[in-house]
């Protein structure tokens, strides 16, 4: 069962719910988001996938920034109103979609997993906006009129979650994977935490490497290869961080795509990623000398 949905198939699945109640019907969440802003609000009013409501990183996938870290993960009854007021029921289909290399996307998807959303409710369009458009499916600047739902039942806990003790125990005892670009992980530059470097033991592992040369996600195999070069096996902790705990979702998600992991064992994620963990001086930071080999570094 895979966390991703090719373009065609969103397509056949709005097709066959046409008929149904708007209640019964797809529910896409449109995750566009800048990292320096401004909203993508404008770009889902310009354009957007039949019956798609759009949802805020930073506002509705996220608490406000402080000590656990940039993007910490929403208080659940807040997530939970948000989600029901945008019509999203316990048995909708939900296709979370962005326009860059899913990272953000796979962001919704964690947290609706997270909350217990069963796995084939909830999935990641293959190469999001820019694949819908490409393959010339209808886009619409249509905002939908979806009631809200009733959300019950659900509480977080059906995904893993680490925090910076945890997140070094895998790093000493497993694998944990640094999903940033690799002058980040390096510690070359650091354009936004006040501190470069990573965690001491971790393994760099972007996720901007999920996606091939055409927009769509590499095929199964070639990520469980990918992983298996890192370390990453059934018989290990196996975690994973980014920057603020967003992009670090696509690597849990990859992994359970790859099949290395899967629904009823996924990777963990460390949700206050970086930005909770260099926020603390007293926690050691690693560096990595241009050349070196993937997870060797000098802790300072």
């Amino acid at each position: 069962m895979s966390p991703l949905i090719r373009p065609a198939a969103v397509s056949q699945l709005f097709t066959e719910s046409a008929d149904r109640a708007v209640e019964q019907q797809p529910v896409p969440l449109d995750v566009r988001w800048r990292l320096t802003g401004p909203s993508a609000l404008s770009d889902y009013r310009a354009g957007h996938l039949p019956g798609a409501v759009f949802v805020d990183l930073d506002t509705a996938l996220a608490d406000p920034p402080g000590h656990a870290g940039r993007h910490p993960l929403p208080e659940p009854d807040r997530l939970i109103d948000t989600l029901a007021g945008l019509g999203v029921g316990p048995r909708s289909a939900v296709i979370a979609y962005d326009d860059a290399d899913g990272s953000v996307a796979a962001r919704a998807w964690w947290l609706l997993r997270w909350l217990g959303f069963p796995p084939d409710q909830v999935k990641v369009l293959d190469g999001g906006y820019a694949a819908w458009v490409a393959a010339g499916y209808p886009v619409t600047t249509d905002e939908p009129n979806r009631p809200p739902a009733r959300l019950v039942g659900l509480w977080p806990g059906a995904m893993p979650v680490l925090d910076a003790h945890g997140a070094a125990d895998v790093a000493h005892s497993g694998v944990l994977l640094d999903a940033r670009a690799p002058a980040r992980y390096r510690g070359e530059t650091e354009p936004i935490d006040p501190r470069a470097g990573h965690i001491p033991g971790a393994r760099n592992a972007p996720s901007g490497d999920h996606l091939g040369p055409d927009g769509y996600w590499r095929s199964a195999g070639e990520l469980a290869a990918r992983f298996e070069r890192l370390g990453v096996s059934a018989d290990v902790p196996v975690g994973a961080y980014c920057g603020s705990g967003v992009t670090a979702c696509s690597v849990v998600l990859a992994m359970e795509y790859a099949g290395v992991r899967t629904p009823e064992r996924p990777a963990a994620l460390y949700a206050g990623s970086w930005s909770n963990w260099c926020a603390d001086p007293a926690r050691p930071v690693a560096v990595v000398a241009v050349g070196a080999r993937p997870g060797a570094g000098s802790a300072r």
